[in-house]
């Protein structure tokens, strides 16, 4: 049995807790910055998925499938006694909070999407997405975690590179349309956002915030992929303001 790290946050007054899912070649810790703003008031629930942090690295595939990744998002939020919670993600981890309320809508309060994309429409765009993926596992299996380079993201986490090889034939690659195609059912409110130097995915964002109904867009000044981390502030005020807003 696959052992997954969790770890909660904050203080319960009665808010909706927060689930908080990281990006691919990270670990809970990229919320370091931002558990003190977003725990005023609230619970805040993290967690290393699997071939990452302190969760485990098997060998069998399904480990890290989109259904085992819901399934322990499932597991941490029943552990934690929490029926229904904001869902919240950076990269994978908003692309997984997109397949959790996609698997799970009525646990939903409403949906963090940073820095993030919904996948694709189209076969050839997902099979290079794929297709980088698997590069990417390569590049883990030849040179070891250098192969992630120092992003601010994965800065400081704790690196398996057998896992993460893993993680990238099993949770970064897609298989469908699904996720995409779900964005104009989404009825929960959603906040939308991306740093401005983030060029990988401002188009994602745009596409997000323009077909999700009512999502709104934030664009934070001076940050990257890494919005949370490289402006802590600004991404604090802006999340913690939508949050305030759901009370």
């Amino acid at each position: 049995m696959t052992t997954i790290f969790s770890a909660e946050h904050g203080t319960d007054t009665g808010r909706d807790p927060l689930l908080l899912s990281h990006g691919y070649g990270s670990s809970s810790t990229m919320w370091d910055a931002n558990l003190a703003a977003l725990g005023a008031g609230r619970r805040v629930l993290v967690w290393d998925l699997p071939g990452h942090g302190h969760s485990g690295s098997p060998e069998d595939p399904v480990d890290y499938s989109e259904a085992t990744c819901i399934r322990h998002m499932t597991e941490i939020l029943d552990n934690a006694g929490v029926a229904r919670a904001v869902i919240g993600g950076l990269s994978l981890g908003g692309y997984l909070s997109l397949a959790f309320h996609l698997a799970h809508p009525d646990r939903v309060r409403a949906l963090l999407l940073f820095d993030t994309g919904p996948g694709f429409k189209r076969d050839d765009a997902r099979q290079r997405w794929n297709d980088s993926a698997e590069r990417r596992a390569v590049r883990l299996e030849r040179d070891g975690a250098a192969a992630l380079g120092d992003s601010p993201e994965v800065r400081g986490s704790r690196q398996d590179p057998v896992g993460l090889a893993r993680a990238a034939r099993g949770t970064l690659t897609q298989k469908d349309a699904r996720i995409i195609r779900s964005l104009p059912t989404i009825a929960v409110p959603t906040l939308v956002v991306v740093g401005a130097d983030d060029t990988n995915f401002r188009a994602a964002a745009d596409y997000m915030s323009g077909t999700i109904p009512g999502a709104e867009l934030a664009v934070i000044p001076d940050a990257g992929h890494a919005a949370n981390i490289d402006q802590p502030e600004a991404f604090n005020r802006t999340v913690v303001s939508f949050l305030d807003r759901l009370d």
